[in-house]
């Protein structure tokens, strides 16, 4: 493509950055679409990201993503919150506004649009959250907001995830929800009663992230009997220790490919005002499938 006076920039935020795979979704969906854009990833040092933010905005780059560990840390030099970024606490998309940007949560929307393409919906169910960091945080309000039933936040620290689930449930006030709650992933077998093969289960951790391929939160074998689909957010391994677990007993499993596809979908729509088609979504996931298989 030709880069001129024109072409409309955009990028992604973050430390590191140089393995991300957002450039090849933007880059993809532009050429598409027909879309005078480039998409660069920046490496933003500890300690710079207010400067990078603000000269951004200066340089008249029209959005960006932010990833780790930037995704709460950008929250205070943004002009304006949107208000489930605001209740999550977790800001992942950069609009550009009149003074400064305007942070979105797309990483929450992208994951909800993945689990109804594998025609999984959230209404009425229960939904077991492991760890509670602030993925964990963000997508157990997710599943409440999205109707599930009750939400387990189950992480290695109690404190933290007594912590966090009185949070989400502060934030879910506005619409009369309280169903979260916390446990100590040493109590997890009180969740093992009952009916087998009834849990949503999200692994939201970096457990089982390439290289320690072999590593898995949970190694009990009767705590998979109970999970009918999981969702690992990990992509790399393409099939981590967690999914084959949850295989092993029955259950169906998935990475967190499609979650990253469709954030970047949701990002890219709020950015261009264009609609990504179905048919364009899967052949961008087909080239994401080969480059990390």
């Amino acid at each position: 493509m030709e880069i001129n006076g024109r072409t409309k920039l955009y990028g992604i935020i973050g430390n590191p950055v140089e393995h991300t795979l957002s450039p090849l979704i933007h880059g993809t969906f532009a050429d598409m679409l027909g879309i005078d854009m480039v998409y660069v990833p920046f490496q933003v040092a500890q300690g710079e990201l207010e400067a990078a933010v603000r000269g951004a905005y200066g340089l008249n780059i029209c959005g960006m993503n932010v990833t780790v560990p930037y995704k709460n840390a950008v929250i205070p030099f943004l002009e304006e919150v949107d208000a489930r970024a605001q209740a999550v606490g977790s800001v992942n998309t950069l609009v550009r506004g009149r003074e400064g940007y305007v942070g979105h949560n797309t990483d929450m929307s992208g994951l909800r649009r993945a689990m109804e393409e594998d025609g999984i919906s959230l209404r009425d169910e229960q939904v077991i959250v492991l760890g509670a960091g602030g993925v964990g945080r963000a997508v157990a309000f997710m599943c409440a907001d999205s109707g599930a039933q009750k939400v387990y936040l189950v992480n290695r620290s109690a404190e933290k995830a007594e912590c966090v689930a009185q949070e989400v449930n502060r934030a879910l006030q506005r619409c009369g929800k309280d169903c979260v709650t916390a446990m100590p992933l040493a109590e997890y077998q009180k969740l093992l009663t009952g009916p087998k093969n009834r849990y949503i289960a999200l692994q939201c951790t970096s457990v089982g992230l390439a290289p320690n391929v072999d590593d898995v939160v949970l190694e009990d074998g009767d705590f998979y009997h109970y999970v009918k689909f999981g969702y690992d957010l990990i992509y790399t391994p393409w099939q981590t220790r967690f999914m084959q677990c949850v295989q092993d007993n029955g259950g169906v499993a998935y990475n967190g490919l499609k979650m990253l596809l469709y954030q970047g979908i949701d990002a890219f729509e709020l950015w261009t005002g264009c609609k990504v088609s179905r048919r364009n979504a899967d052949r961008v996931y087909q080239k994401l499938q080969e480059r990390l298989l």
